[in-house]
């Protein structure tokens, strides 16, 4: 029998990533604290303005903001849990990218169709997540009833949201467009196998 016992345990940085995205998240929710918002509305929230390098970096920074602890934990538990999945199954840069293009997205269409509304969260990632995290055994040519389940249960509840309870303060067209992006993602890159190359 093999002796586990004295096998030292070790802390191991297993989704980069993810990791470093929620502590950067904390830090600013920190930051915007202590400077009674003023940081978080400069560039982790994003609205119509004027064009401005500042304008574009809150079309990217906007999902690290969060408007108080709760909204931080609530989208944290989620993207703790299914974050480290995607990460070790489609690779560090590939995740990141995929971050990325769900934040400008959804950056743009807040500023496009809800110019006085200042969004921020990382909710529409979240949503990305759990959509993509269901098809991670996806092959070309097959469509798993999981991820349409996922679909149905998740997107299907946030239109129904948006519909009759529209005044919620909760951007519901976000995490749409998340999800879309996370099927996308899904088709796209059915089938792929990380190499080492994708970190």
């Amino acid at each position: 029998m093999a002796n586990y016992h004295n096998k030292k345990l070790a802390f191991t940085y297993n989704a980069p990533v993810v990791l470093t995205f929620a502590l950067i998240a904390l830090i600013v929710l920190v930051v915007g604290t202590l400077t009674g918002g003023k940081s978080t509305a400069l560039l982790f929230s994003v609205y119509r303005s004027k064009l401005s390098i500042f304008a574009v970096l809150r079309c990217f920074f906007h999902v690290l903001g969060h408007a108080d602890l709760t909204h931080y934990a609530n989208n944290m538990m989620l993207f703790l849990l299914l974050g480290p999945v995607l990460e070790q199954k489609y690779g560090s840069w590939r995740l990141l990218s995929m971050m990325a293009i769900v934040a400008v997205v959804s950056g743009l269409v807040n500023i496009i169709f809800f110019p006085h509304v200042a969004l921020l969260g990382a909710s529409g990632i979240v949503f990305m997540m759990i959509i993509l995290v269901s098809t991670v055994d996806m092959r070309r040519g097959e469509i798993p009833i999981t991820m349409l389940l996922v679909i149905v249960i998740y997107l299907g509840t946030e239109v129904a949201s948006m519909v009759t309870n529209p005044n919620d303060n909760i951007s519901h067209l976000t995490h749409i467009i998340g999800g879309i992006c996370g099927a996308f993602f899904g088709y796209m890159f059915a089938g792929h196998k990380r190499s080492r190359n994708d970190d």
